[in-house]
């Protein structure tokens, strides 16, 4: 296990609901508008004369879900973002055929064990909440890709995502994270992994999955970078800004696929010439660091296909 230690302000979770804003707009953009309209108001939905596919009760004050929702049993969204709910009711349960279902920016504390019957969920956005914990029974879901949980209270890296190689996506940013398990190779479809505001003091010997491309841990309190990390050579974006890391790995040279490499304000003095070696590397930012800029002239002149900002 490795031990992390932090916190997260209340001002910069509200900061996350544009985010949370952003991403199910993106989801949105994914539904076809006229084959599958989306209902605001169950009245509606359950007098239509076709099948209704996708609900959003976004930001309707509800405290609990209308009980009349399971009678559409082939609902394949549903958007329940910015309400007060305090609890996941029973019916979201009933609804088998989900693929979508955002329940950000409520007040849930838990998620009950039911969760396992939502065989065919793709996308569980339950960000900005009061979880302190992810039941193991979301390991049961294993058909899902994306899984948003940043801006809440876990203080633990959820072990049941371990057990859903299916995971294309974790976002789990502003938590309160202590302890992440060293294999994330489990998961092996994992593209994106966002650990950034949770204060990471050491890394130990994590394993990332070999389809990782974007890898986000800005804003945390890692002092150095793991041999491990350089081993992901199909990592494209890497953001370690915001850390107390002091020196680069001449073996940084194994990101071979590296596009991106984000180092801003950390205490680093120096790079390794080994970055030459970084042929894809198109954006290094340095910027906040106590390089000297002879050193930065010298990184230029081995870069010089890359824009470095100093």
């Amino acid at each position: 296990m490795i031990l992390f230690a932090g916190s997260f302000s209340l001002s910069m979770k509200k900061l996350f609901v544009l985010v949370s804003f952003f991403s199910i707009s993106q989801i949105m953009a994914q539904i076809d508008p006229v084959k599958y309209p989306t209902y605001t108001h169950i009245q509606d939905a359950l007098k239509s004369k076709e099948t209704v596919y996708s609900i959003s009760f976004r930001e309707k004050a509800l405290f609990n879900i209308p009980p009349d929702i399971k009678k559409l049993n082939s609902l394949f969204f549903l958007n329940l973002m910015g309400n007060k709910l305090e609890k996941m009711d029973q019916e979201i349960f009933a609804l088998k055929e989900l693929e979508i279902l955002n329940l950000n920016q409520n007040s849930i504390k838990y998620i009950p064990n039911e969760i396992g019957e939502l065989k065919k969920l793709k996308t569980f956005s339950i960000s900005l909440n009061s979880l302190t914990s992810i039941n193991p029974n979301v390991a049961q879901l294993q058909n899902l890709e994306v899984i948003q949980l940043d801006a809440n209270n876990l203080n633990v890296f959820p072990e049941a995502l371990l057990e859903i190689p299916a995971l294309v996506e974790i976002n789990l940013q502003g938590n309160q994270i202590s302890f992440i398990d060293e294999d994330l190779r489990k998961i092996t479809n994992l593209k994106f992994l966002n650990l950034s505001a949770n204060q990471i003091n050491d890394l130990g010997n994590i394993n990332l999955p070999e389809k990782l491309k974007y890898l986000e841990l800005q804003q945390n309190a890692i002092v150095s970078l793991p041999d491990q990390i350089f081993r992901a050579k199909n990592l494209e974006f890497l953001n370690v800004s915001q850390n107390n890391i002091r020196q680069i790995s001449p073996k940084i040279k194994g990101l071979k696929n590296i596009v991106s490499l984000n180092l801003a304000s950390n205490k680093i003095i120096d790079l390794p010439i080994e970055l030459k070696e970084l042929k894809n590397l198109k954006t290094l930012i340095l910027t906040g660091n106590p390089i000297e800029k002879e050193k930065i002239e010298k990184l230029r002149s081995l870069l010089p296909d890359t824009q470095i900002y100093f």
